[in-house]
């Protein structure tokens, strides 16, 4: 851990919030499975302070309010697998977590820690933008008390790798609104092995369909297709207020390959992720369309 001169592990938020308003500046650490590669392939560089947070009691754990269901930053893959509440109010994330790499790494990865490491393949980024979630980040004011503000999902990620939280704040928990019990939601991940590699694409879904079989509240998230996770939002149009068939999850599934613009790399072309998200929604769709 070259560079590394001090090591804090505080307990509570505001002294962790007072080591990253120092100038000298701090590098989190909270289950460091993202920050650990990153920085032995010298993409990350460690600061002077290195903040651990783990014994922030906090910022773990999994709450319901009367709108949401709040999940603290450092609730980890595994928590989010085995809560009750989270399989009742967002079951679109034990979905996702399902194909989270593998049980070691579940239990030490964090929700925070996959937010702010914004990989555009990151496995819960979608899920929570289906799930119209917020993102709420703290830090310390003038007068060294502890202020919170919440951001959108669709607002938080501005390129790979990169957020809008600023230097000195923290971010400390999710929160998801709650939905009605007949919420429909899916989730798909291509990878050579898709618990284990990068995404290749993910796609998830979140809709209301009512008594008629109309869909509402349509929302069609994708990760590994643009420099941050995307909504369809030209598919959900397209889906919105209507009754599900073959023939419109046919429209709706070009629709999403037309709006994306993925890249070539290592794990597939461009051309392959348009044909995986044209295919996969499809699919998806028809699922939906005969369930």
């Amino acid at each position: 851990m070259s560079g590394v001169a001090r090591y804090l592990a505080p307990t509570a938020l505001p002294a962790a919030l007072a080591a990253l308003a120092d100038p000298r500046g701090a590098t989190v650490l909270a289950g460091g499975t993202d920050l650990m590669p990153q920085t032995q392939a010298h993409r990350v560089t460690f600061k002077p302070t290195l903040l651990n947070l783990r014994h922030i009691a906090a910022l773990r754990g999994v709450t319901l309010n009367a709108d949401h269901l709040v999940l603290g930053a450092l609730t980890t893959v595994t928590d989010l697998l085995n809560d009750r509440q989270v399989a009742r109010h967002a079951p679109l994330l034990v979905e996702a977590a399902q194909h989270f790499a593998s049980p070691q790494i579940r239990n030490a990865a964090t929700l925070g820690g996959n937010l702010c490491n914004a990989s555009p393949a990151g496995d819960l980024l979608p899920p929570l933008l289906a799930l119209d979630a917020e993102i709420g980040m703290s830090a310390l004011d003038a007068e060294g008390a502890v202020i919170e503000r919440w951001l959108a999902v669709a607002d938080f990620f501005s390129g790979p790798g990169r957020t809008q939280r600023g230097v000195s704040e923290l971010v400390t928990a999710v929160r998801v609104p709650l939905s009605a019990p007949a919420l429909l939601t899916r989730f798909f991940k291509s990878g050579t092995r898709p618990a284990l590699d990068i995404s290749t694409i993910a796609i998830a879904l979140a809709a209301q369909r009512d008594a008629q079989g109309r869909l509402h509240g349509v929302r069609l998230a994708l990760g590994a297709v643009a420099p941050t996770p995307v909504r369809a939002r030209g598919a959900e149009t397209l889906l919105e207020g209507q009754v599900l068939d073959d023939a419109l999850a046919l429209q709706a599934a070009q629709c999403a390959a037309d709006e994306i613009t993925p890249i070539d790399d290592l794990r597939a072309s461009a051309w392959y992720r348009k044909e995986l998200v044209r295919n996969m929604t499809q699919r998806m769709l028809s699922d939906v369309a005969h369930a």
